[in-house]
Parts: C-alpha cells; sequence; structure tokens
C-alpha cells in the first residue's frame, strides 16, 4: 500500500519527482493472475497512432480500457475508431490510476520512450508487448530483459515478421545442416535513408502536440516538423537509424537459425559520423565465439560486397548464410541455394508450428499459455546486437571485446561511454 501512494505522491509533484527512480523500485508484485483463454485481456496502448495503430488493431479482441498518445492530431484516427476509450497524454498517470484495472499494456512510442513506460508496467506485473527495437540503448534493454524476468510477465518484441513461413523455412534449412557448417552471414537493409538536414528554424509546437512528454527523457531540443512525427527515426537522441528500424527484423533471422545469444568482439567500417543524426550507410561485423560465426550487417544501397564476388542474384532477399557445404539466400518471402545444381531437388523440412499469429502468441502467454516467440528473452539479445552495431560505428569502428555478463565494451573507450544512458532530469533513474 506504501508503494501505491509513494507513486501517486510522485505524480502530483514535479516531472522531475514524477521521473524518479521510485518509479521502478522493486516489490513484491508478480504478473496477474492468468485469466482463461475465453477470458478477455484488459489492455492499455501508449502511442497510438502510425505503427501504434496496427498494435491496436492487433489487440482489438480484448478489451482495450486505455490510450495514451502526446499529440492527438497523429492519433487522430485511432480515437475516431474506438471513442470509448479513456484517453490520457501522460502514461505515468495512466499506469498509476488504472493500475488495478490492466492485465497487459502495448508500447508503440518512438525508441527513446519504449524504456520508461514498459519499466513501470512490469513492475508493476503488467504483461508488455513492445515495439522494435526494445529500447534506445544496450543498457535499457538489459534492464527490461531482467525485469521481465523477475517479474514474470508475458512479453513480446515487434518482429511480427518472425511468423513468415519463407523464414520459417530458412531456420529449419540452416538447423538441418544442408550447407554445412556456417561461418558467416551477411545481413543488409537498402537504401541511404539518414543524416537529414539540420533544422534552422523553430516552428510553433501544434496545439494537438505536448512537446515535453514527446522528448521525454532524451535531451530537450526545439521541436520541428521534420523530426515528429517520422523523422525522428534518423536522430540519434530519439531513434537508432535504419540498422534499429529493420535490424531486429532482419537478424531475426540467424539469431533464430544460428541459437544467437550474445557476441564477443564487435567492429564496424569507419565512416561519416554526425553528432546529431544517422548515416545514410554503415557496415558493422559481430563475432560470435559459441557459433564460431562472423555476422555482418550492412546498411547499404547495394548491399554487401559478397554478391558481387559471389555473382548472386538475391533480389527482394536480405540475407546470405555461407556454409562449408553450400550457400543459403533468403529473405522475408523468398529462399535460393547455391549451387543451383546441388540444391535442384532440394526440398525444405517443416519442423516448425505455424503461429497463431504474433499478436496473438502475446495474448495467448499473458493467459498462460507458452512463451510468445520473440519474449524479452530472446529479443533481449537480439537488440543489444543491433544496438552495439551502432555504438561501433559511432565509435569510429575500432573493433572492441563485448564483456555481455558485465556489460561492458573493452578496448574502445568511445564504445564503452555508449553503453548506459544519460536521462534528461525528471527522467532519471
Amino acid at each position: 500500500m506504501s508503494q501505491n501512494i509513494t507513486r501517486r505522491d510522485a505524480l502530483k509533484t514535479t516531472a522531475a519527482a514524477a521521473g524518479s527512480a521510485m518509479w521502478f523500485a522493486t516489490n513484491s508484485r508478480s504478473a496477474r493472475a492468468e485469466k482463461s483463454a475465453n477470458e478477455k485481456l484488459n489492455v492499455v496502448c501508449i502511442g497510438v497512432g502510425g505503427r501504434g495503430s496496427a498494435n491496436v488493431g492487433g489487440v482489438k479482441g480484448e478489451n482495450i480500457v486505455g490510450f495514451c498518445d502526446v499529440d492527438t492530431s497523429r492519433a487522430g484516427k485511432t480515437l475516431e475508431k474506438y471513442p470509448g476509450v479513456k484517453l490520457y497524454t501522460d502514461f505515468r498517470k495512466m499506469l498509476d490510476e488504472m493500475e488495478n484495472e490492466i492485465d497487459g499494456v502495448v508500447i508503440s512510442t518512438p525508441d527513446h520512450t519504449h524504456f520508461h513506460p514498459a519499466m513501470m508496467a512490469m513492475d508493476m506485473g503488467k504483461h508488455v508487448y513492445c515495439e522494435k527495437p526494445m529500447a534506445h540503448s544496450v543498457w535499457e534493454v538489459r534492464e527490461m530483459t531482467k525485469k521481465a524476468k523477475e517479474k514474470g510477465v508475458a512479453t513480446q518484441l515487434g518482429v511480427q515478421r518472425h511468423t513468415l513461413n519463407n523464414i520459417h523455412q530458412s531456420v529449419d534449412i540452416i538447423k538441418a545442416g544442408a550447407i554445412g557448417k556456417v561461418t558467416d552471414v551477411y545481413s543488409w537493409i537498402g537504401g541511404s535513408r539518414g543524416m537529414p538536414p539540420v533544422p534552422k528554424d523553430s516552428p510553433k509546437v501544434p496545439a494537438t502536440l505536448d512537446w515535453d512528454l514527446w522528448v521525454g527523457p532524451a535531451p530537450m531540443r526545439d521541436y520541428h516538423p521534420t523530426i515528429c512525427p517520422y523523422g525522428w527515426r534518423f536522430w540519434w537522441d530519439y531513434g537508432t537509424g535504419e540498422t534499429g528500424n529493420f535490424g531486429c527484423h532482419i537478424l531475426d533471422i540467424p539469431f533464430w537459425a544460428l541459437d544467437l545469444k550474445y557476441p564477443t568482439t564487435v567492429s564496424a567500417e569507419s565512416g561519416t559520423v554526425h553528432d546529431l543524426t544517422t548515416p545514410k550507410s554503415m557496415s558493422t561485423k559481430f563475432y560470435f565465439s559459441e557459433q564460431d560465426v562472423n555476422l555482418h550487417w550492412a546498411h547499404s544501397a547495394t548491399g554487401p560486397d559478397i554478391l558481387k564476388e559471389k555473382g548472386l542474384s538475391v533480389k527482394g532477399m536480405n540475407t546470405i548464410f555461407v556454409g562449408t557445404e553450400g550457400i543459403l539466400a533468403t529473405g522475408f518471402g523468398k529462399y535460393k541455394l547455391y549451387p543451383e545444381e546441388k540444391f535442384e531437388n532440394f526440398k525444405a523440412a517443416e519442423t516448425i508450428p505455424k503461429s497463431p499469429g504474433f499478436h496473438k502468441e502475446w495474448i495467448n502467454a499473458c493467459k498462460g499459455d507458452a512463451p510468445a516467440t520473440c519474449e524479452f528473452g530472446y529479443s533481449g539479445p537480439l537488440s543489444e546486437t543491433v544496438l552495439l552495431g551502432n555504438v561501433a560505428f559511432r565509435a569510429g569502428g575500432k573493433e572492441f571485446e563485448w564483456n555481455a555478463e558485465k556489460l561492458k565494451a573493452i578496448g574502445n573507450d568511445a564504445a564503452a561511454a555508449q553503453i548506459v544512458p544519460e536521462f534528461r532530469k525528471g527522467w532519471e533513474v
């Protein structure tokens, strides 16, 4: 009871007090009692415009009892569609006032505002569905992973392509040893999005937007429409670039197929690093000593060099597994094995059960079923690796040893300085 009073008191004081560590004080509460398969969950959604609207649709079969969004214009279509749902601007107030009513929380905010609501929700024993990447920094991801395990809550990261049949077949091919021992994996995202111009003007904040809450724990800067509602992805203070945007989707394939967890060394090719904005291209490398495999990641308009070196035609694909007995080129929709003549009559085994639906996996887990396929125990290490690629790039590319147990980057001081974030006053933990 005293903990509940403390949290409510904090919400009535200054923003600094509201952001204090008391949000995350360890308490004795665990996940709410399991519901039967026929009972509906009471769910609240934080961030309901853009990608958030799709996640609202994914859980609409349950009881949606609360929405939270700092931009009522961006959220407008969702709010019109669900006019009876209670609306909040501040997630802290919503979770505090509705604590005893809710079972699960869906978080679809920009990257820099995943951590705080997820930790507050899990500390209350609430189940959490969170958009990818899991958080904005490696430390945040690790804390969320630990908290989910500690509280025994059902979690799911928004890597919805995990349900695609082609990914299932690709994982089966690798696990069956069809191309022998995998030595290298090359994954990439095409295009050259990044490095947007830094605004020189300071337009008035729209009346429908609470800019201070949108910025949240990040450094405060003036509002600009090129940052909010979408361009934030390409600003280091708020987003994680194309690597964070697509890395969890694409690297999900090798992580699943090879049972990867934490890399032991990380490096990047040197490139143009901007203090504020994410790059138009980058290339990173991770070595996983347990599997003795190199994982290469690239954000590149032309893809990795191996495509030309091997003369591979991989339109519509994003990952190449190089094995001692062959090559698998794959992606979200199709795959191809090389040498073609060797695998002419090859048929992939089908051992992975079909998903009931990505959001449904989480809903079922909340009700006591098996954990969802991208629960934080799996997607935490995946997210950390994605973010470590950004760390290596921003640190000049110099290889460093990654001590996953101690969360330490060894041999690159610039990389080590990026692991634990600094939160804006009022949002410290």
